[in-house]
């Protein structure tokens, strides 16, 4: 264990978790036991949760489930019905530097598997795979009520996060898919899930591959200074007294 005095012990061995942490989408045959699962989910719960609510829901499939479920994906993406999902995960228009990421991506992603941006045929063996879960052992779906709200969202990426990392300290790699959400109708229907609940994203999940290429591409993050604004000195023209009221202020939500 690593120790520094200044931030405390195994800090920096914390931090390389996290830095370690990107999307993997070739996985070995070899299962991953249900027991090491059942540890990460639960530490993952220990997640921020205004008033202490925990909306977030999870269903973990292996075995003839989670191939069962492949085949039915597979299978929608065949048919000519039109699948939405259930919400979207990006603004519209994202602005101009969000989109020369997405494009740079998107370049990054097909290019580490030598796939020419023309070549549909390969691009469309990707998305095969894709709902394949990558080859993954296991698949997890995760889902929220149906009125779920962005607070609500943000209590679940919380949750999800936490999941990401109790995977990779486990020697685990896993996917985030909002891709596979796109047919929340199958999801629902085989989960048995009624209509009240809403289909977040799935996640592959599993021992990674090291020597496929698609798992050594990792995308260009950007620097601290693009996201962040330190402030140390009060706008020009405040005061320290805010608005008065005679109102009685109501208490704060609080966060578990």
């Amino acid at each position: 264990m690593k120790t520094d005095h200044d931030t405390g012990p195994a800090v920096f061995d914390f931090l390389s978790v996290i830095t370690r942490r990107h999307c993997k989408r070739a996985f070995l045959d070899r299962p991953v036991s249900r027991e090491v699962l059942e540890r990460v989910l639960t530490a993952a719960a220990h997640a921020p949760s205004p008033r202490n609510t925990q909306f977030w829901q999870v269903a973990v499939l292996m075995g003839e489930a989670r191939a069962e479920l492949s085949r039915r994906l597979c299978a929608a993406s065949d048919s000519p019905v039109q699948y939405e999902h259930d919400y979207n995960n990006r603004p519209s228009p994202m602005g101009a530097i969000h989109e020369q990421r997405a494009f740079d991506w998107g370049a990054g992603y097909y290019g580490s598997m030598g796939i020419n941006r023309q070549d549909s045929a390969a691009r469309r063996d990707v998305e095969r795979r894709n709902l394949n879960f990558y080859g993954a052992p296991v698949a997890m779906i995760f889902h929220l009520p149906h009125n779920a709200v962005a607070g609500t969202f943000l209590e679940m990426g919380f949750f999800l996060q936490n999941v990401l990392l109790g995977l990779v300290s486990s020697g685990l790699g896993s996917c985030p898919q909002y891709s596979v959400a796109r047919y929340a109708d199958v999801i629902r229907e085989f989960l048995g899930l009624g209509a009240d609940r809403l289909v977040v994203c799935s996640l592959s999940v599993g021992h990674v591959d090291e020597s496929a290429s698609i798992n050594r591409f990792s995308p260009q993050r950007a620097t601290l200074s693009e996201y962040t604004q330190w402030h140390d000195q009060a706008p020009s023209g405040t005061t320290s007294s805010g608005p008065t009221s005679s109102a009685a202020t109501p208490p704060a939500a609080g966060t578990a």
